[in-house]
């Protein structure tokens, strides 16, 4: 585990502002707050993946385009065993993301400059993205205390609609990363990991 300090947010502010397990789409009751509070801060990574009493703020990147014909496709990929996160390991993905570092985002002066500096630093460190984005908007959140993974994160999750199915993983260790049809996708979640079952069941149920 890297030796970094991350961005993260105490449990009990982001139970303050409203407790829900799962996804929630109501992105105006904890999106500026969250990235406005004082409370907000860098911490050690190895500390923060102990203690569930702080969050750690990942953004989640989901890639989107539609054929000539309007099918909508999602970029996919496997985590391999080199992955950081070993209770990753193995599980398919839709969502592209990290922990934002305060190296990151040494630059900025806010904590919601800070927030979108990391997420377009860890973004361009994931993928190669060889096309023209059409929009970017964040459509939820994700909270998922049933695991241990999810006690110690909160996920922000963005959906990005590209032009053409050019977008790249840079990381050696993904499998058969690339764009499918979600209508196929949606046929069997199995062996996902929980957010991406958790943020495909709720946009699309």
């Amino acid at each position: 585990m890297k030796n970094e300090s991350i961005l993260v947010i105490p449990t009990e502010y982001f139970r303050q502002l409203g407790y829900f397990q799962g996804f929630t789409k109501d992105i105006s009751r904890y999106i500026p707050q969250i990235l406005e509070a004082s409370v907000v801060r860098f911490m050690p990574r190895p500390e923060a993946e102990l203690d569930p009493n702080w969050k750690q703020l990942i953004p989640y990147m989901i890639f989107s385009w539609r054929d000539e014909t309007g099918r909508e496709h999602l970029f996919r990929y496997t985590r391999g065993k080199g992955m950081g996160e070993t209770r990753l390991h193995l599980k398919h993905s839709v969502g592209v993301g990290g922990h934002l570092s305060e190296d990151d985002c040494s630059a900025a002066t806010t904590l919601g400059e800070a927030y979108r500096e990391g997420m377009r630093r860890e973004r361009s460190e994931e993928v190669r993205i060889e096309t023209q984005i059409l929009s970017e908007k964040i459509v939820g959140l994700i909270n998922d205390d049933e695991t241990e993974v999810g006690r110690v994160h909160l996920g922000v999750v963005h959906w990005i609609e590209v032009a053409e199915p050019k977008v790249y993983s840079n990381e050696t260790d993904l499998y058969a990363a690339g764009f499918y049809p979600l209508d196929e996708l949606l046929q069997d979640l199995d062996g996902y990991e929980t957010w991406s079952s958790i943020t495909l069941k709720t946009l699309y149920s």
